[in-house]
Order: structure tokens, then sequence, then C-alpha cells
């Protein structure tokens, strides 16, 4: 209705009045000068902006750091130009009334894009209205929660950027009544160094994005861009009401890798869609399971994790589906399974990659209609479960080799969460290992335990290729080892392999690590190892010389007939 009674404005009353001021002024007035333009302002997006001019900023206010600012270009459009329909802005306050001036101002605050920032920081506030502002951008300020709120009420702001550490709302509890009053607005919240659960919980509850502050130079103006052109394209999504589940940081990670899993996990906790979660052993693969369980709709209903692995095939089955008493050898008594003890739950299945092939067309079943039968048993039982896959291998090839059920893996693979190894995250090293010796040192009640400077050096040099379960193994076997409460470089068994050394003087990896890794990969496979690196290796070539068979197989010093060779898969078992 408002923008009903705006257009109704518009056409009956400013039009003819700036039609009039415009032959008062001696300019002509056809058809074309008063055609409505191709696209309001409204529509105009700031990735339509001219470059932005950099400006510097302190380097630190109040412990938050800001790198250095942004100032979009003015735009060449109404605003800009204080100028409306080809009539100057000024004119018109000497020709309308107050009453209709105020109501042409409104009409153009309404063709505006509308922005609300809300942080207690007047440096930060004034950066970002000074450097956020443009033609068609209106941006608003607010330095408390309370503020805030009664803004949002009265402009109803297309985003809104929150602070999170506010006080006495948090980011979370205004991203709540934001989204309670206008569900289809974009929140971004930030802050210096933003907690895991609350990452979780942001994207749980429909946050467009979290920011770390001293990313904001960079990260700031395409955030702002899509959310805004998320606010025009899409305004049917409706927030999580559920209550929020305390968490706690058991998840750690500041690496931008580690925050795109967080935010994952707020996104898909939303539905019961089965999710894959990919990456090496050791990555916490079923720390991510259990977030997801603790974060969904599904919170304190019976979370299962097996180990598809760890139990012999000739047992999976009855353990996943349950048996009737007298099904087999040793089946003295009816057992349910794991399914029928999670309805309504969730069930993570680890290691998904080592399941028979008989037990993986019962899972689908279970998952294509509910339905399952213990062994032995001819009752159809019904059960709700959410599955949450895991594995460290290749499915994709597992399903080419006839290894995995092709129909099985796209009914798992729904959502696919990948954890990056901690080698590829270095920064996330050092607070992985704090959090693990705080938890060590309440064990061993002795909280003056701590790491020395070397010892920090050393663990980010580390190639950890058993990843975070290697790391927190490593500072239990220190704690014991430890000659004081400090915790030295020389504690550190790290010597004892033949990776401590993974980077030589040169800062690249070194041999022994590099091969350490090889061989590792190669367990995994169920070729030999030396045709499986072999492989590897000229597949590797191949995708380094963009196709050219005969250039990889002179760099790797074999005939062209030979390179295809290895380039073959090996035949089937039983060929």
């Amino acid at each position: 209705m408002l923008w009903l009674e705006a257009g109704i404005v518009l056409l009956f009353v400013i039009a003819p009045v700036m039609i009039f001021a415009g032959r008062a002024q001696g300019l002509p007035v056809n058809s074309a000068s008063c055609r409505r333009p191709k696209k309001m302002a409204r529509q105009v997006s700031l990735a339509r902006l001219p470059l932005c001019e950099r400006s510097p900023l302190p380097s630190q206010q109040h412990g938050k750091i800001y790198c250095g600012s942004i100032r979009f270009a003015n735009l060449s459009f109404i605003h800009t130009r204080k100028r409306f329909r080809g009539v100057a802005y000024g004119k018109l306050k000497d020709i309308l009334p107050p009453p209709l001036m105020s109501g042409l101002r409104a009409l153009s605050y309404l063709l505006m894009q509308n922005l609300l920032i809300i942080d207690p920081e007047s440096d930060f506030l004034e950066w970002a209205q000074r450097h956020l502002s443009a033609g068609h951008v209106q941006v608003e300020t607010a330095a408390s929660a309370e503020e805030g709120m009664k803004k949002f009420t009265a402009l109803k702001p297309d985003l809104v950027i929150v602070e999170f550490q506010l006080k006495p709302l948090n980011g979370i509890e205004i991203l709540k009544r934001l989204r309670q009053q206008d569900p289809q607005v974009m929140v971004v919240l930030c802050t210096a160094y933003p907690p895991t659960n609350a990452v979780i919980e942001a994207m749980k509850y429909g946050a467009f994005d979290f920011l770390r502050k001293e990313s904001l130079t960079y990260d700031l103006r395409p955030v702002v861009e899509s959310a805004l052109r998320t606010r025009e394209a899409s305004r049917s999504e409706k927030p999580a009401n559920d209550p929020a589940a305390d968490l706690g940081d058991v998840m750690i990670g500041q690496s931008p890798a580690m925050q795109a899993v967080f935010k994952m996990i707020g996104r898909v906790s939303r539905s019961d869609a089965a999710i894959m979660i990919t990456g090496e052993s050791g990555c916490g693969k079923e720390v991510v399971a259990r977030a997801i369980q603790r974060f969904s709709l599904r919170t304190g209903r019976e979370f299962v994790a097996i180990n598809c692995a760890a139990i012999p095939e000739s047992l999976l089955e009855s353990e996943l589906f349950g048996h009737e008493k007298g099904s087999f050898t040793g089946a003295t008594a009816q057992r349910i399974g794991r399914f029928e003890q999670c309805d309504g739950g969730t069930l993570f299945l680890d290691e998904i990659g080592e399941m028979p092939m008989h037990v993986q067309t019962k899972i689908l079943r279970v998952l294509q209609e509910g339905e399952f039968s213990r062994v032995g048993g001819n009752e159809t039982l019904k059960t709700d479960v959410r599955i949450i896959a895991a594995t460290n291998r290749n499915l994709e090839r597992e399903v080419e080799r006839g290894k995995f059920r092709e129909d099985l893996f796209y009914r798992l693979n729904v959502v696919r969460v990948h954890l990056p190894p901690l080698r590829e995250r270095p920064e996330d090293i050092r607070p992985l290992a704090q959090f693990f010796l705080q938890k060590l040192a309440r064990k061993k009640n002795n909280p003056r335990l701590r790491f020395a400077d070397d010892a920090f050096a050393l663990m980010e040099s580390y190639n950890w290729p058993g990843n975070v379960r290697e790391l927190e193994n490593t500072l239990q076997r220190a704690s014991v080892l430890a000659r004081s409460d400090v915790i030295a470089a020389l504690d550190l068994p790290l010597g004892e392999n033949s990776a401590a050394r993974p980077l030589d003087d040169a800062g690249r990896l070194s041999v022994e690590s590099a091969l350490a890794h090889l061989l590792s990969a190669a367990r995994d496979s169920d070729e030999p190892a030396l045709a499986w690196i072999n492989r590897q290796l000229a597949e590797s070539l191949l995708i380094t010389h963009e196709g050219d068979a005969a250039a990889a197989a002179n760099t790797l010093g074999v005939k062209p007939v030979a390179f295809k060779k290895l380039l073959s898969p090996p035949p089937a078992p039983g060929l």
C-alpha cells in the first residue's frame, strides 16, 4: 500500500508541479523528459559503483583493528546531483509548499536503499557512515542496541550491520528481534574475534554474514553489495525460531576456511537433509556432525556415531538394523539396531566408504522409504532418522570403480561439508593448542601450564599428517614429558618420526615428510602402493601439461605407451 500511495502522489501531484517548474525555468518539456527512468535508484546495486578510494584510519581503536577504509565514488544519479527529473532540487523549495516538500523528501527516501549500523564505537560509526554513503544509499547509525531498535522500527532499513559485543543485548539477540519484526531484512554481524558458537548461531538465525572487523576494509564492500542485491531479489526466507543450543567453543578455528565451515553448519542445521562430511582422518568430522545435530531441530534427541570400518562386515548389518532371536549363530535374544534406537534423532556413519555393498542397499531403502527390517525378521519397521555420513575417501572414484553404490552416493551427498587439513590452516594451530592445553590443565589441576614461544614456532612449522587428532595426542604426551609448567619445543615429541622436519632450509616440504604423506595416502587405496603412487604421479603430470600426454611422458622419462599404462586403473578383483 505504501508504494501505491507514493505512486499516486508522484503521478497526480508532483509530476504536474515539476512540469510547471520546468516551464517557469524555460526548460523544454516533452514526453522523454517526463518519462520514468529505466531503473529507479532502489534497483541500482553497489556493484555498479566505480572503483573505491582508500583513506587511512587509526590502526587500532579500543582494541579493535581497522586496517583502512573504503569510500564509494560519487554516482552520477538522481540524488548525487540533487536533481529530480530534470528540475533543480533546490528550486522546488521555492515552488512547493512545505507539506508537499516533506512528501517529496519521503518519496525520494523510499527510492533509496537504507542501511543501519549499530555499534558503540563512535570512530567506527563515523568511518562507516562516511565511506558507505552513496547517492542511492542512506546510512543511519546508532550507538546502542536500544537506539538501534528504535531506528529500525522507524526506518525499516534494507540492511543492518551490528556489532556482536553489545550490552545488554548482544548481536544474536538483536538479530532475532530484527528478524521477528522483518523476516526479510539482511543482517550482517561483525566483531574483532567472533566466537565459534556465535558464528554458527548467527547463520542459523538467518544472518547474511559474520565478519571480523580487521577484514572490513576488504570484505565489507562486497558483502554490502551482495546483501542489498539479495534484499531486492529474494524476500521470502524466514528465520529459524527454535531455541539456541549452547555448543561452546569445542570447534576452534580462526582461518577463513573454518569460518566458512561454521557458516555452513548454521545453514544446514535448518533442514533434515542428508549431509556428507569429507576430510582427512583426524580433522574432526564427528565434532562437526555433533555440532550440526546440536543446532538442528533434533537437538536433545538421540545421537549415535558408528564407525563402519571398526565393525566386522558380518556384524555391521545387525548393528545398524538389529536382529531377531535365532537369526544367526549367537543371536540368543532379539536386539534393536541403531536405526530403531535413533528414531527421531541423528545417526552418524563414519567411514561410510568402508561399508559393504549389501549393507549399502539396505541403507538406501531407509533413505528412500524410511523402512527397514531386522536381520532374520519379516516385520517392516518405520524410522525417522537424519543421516550424516563422513569419509576420508574419494567416493566419486569409488563409484567409478564399482565399490560404492552411485544411487546411495547421490542420496547422501545432498549437502557436502569439507574440512580442510590442519596443514592448510596454520593460523588455527595456536588457538587449538591453547584450547587443548587448557583442557589438560583442568584435568591435571595445573592452571599454570603454558607454552614457550619456541613451542609455537615448532608446532606451526610442522606438517601435522594426523591433523587435529595428532595435535591433541602430541600435547597429551608433552604435558607428561614437560620438565616444568612451561611446555617448550624440546618437550614436544615431534622428533620421534621421519616427518618431524616437514620443511627444509629453503622453506619447502622435505622429502621425508612428502614421502610419509604419500605412503599414508596410499594405504587408503586397495591398489599396491607403488602402482597407486605411479598413477597419481602420471595424472598430476597430465594436468600440469594441460592434457599433453607426450610432454608428461617426457617429464617422467618414459615412453608414451608406458605412460598410458600408468594412467590405466587396476583391473577389478577376480578378473
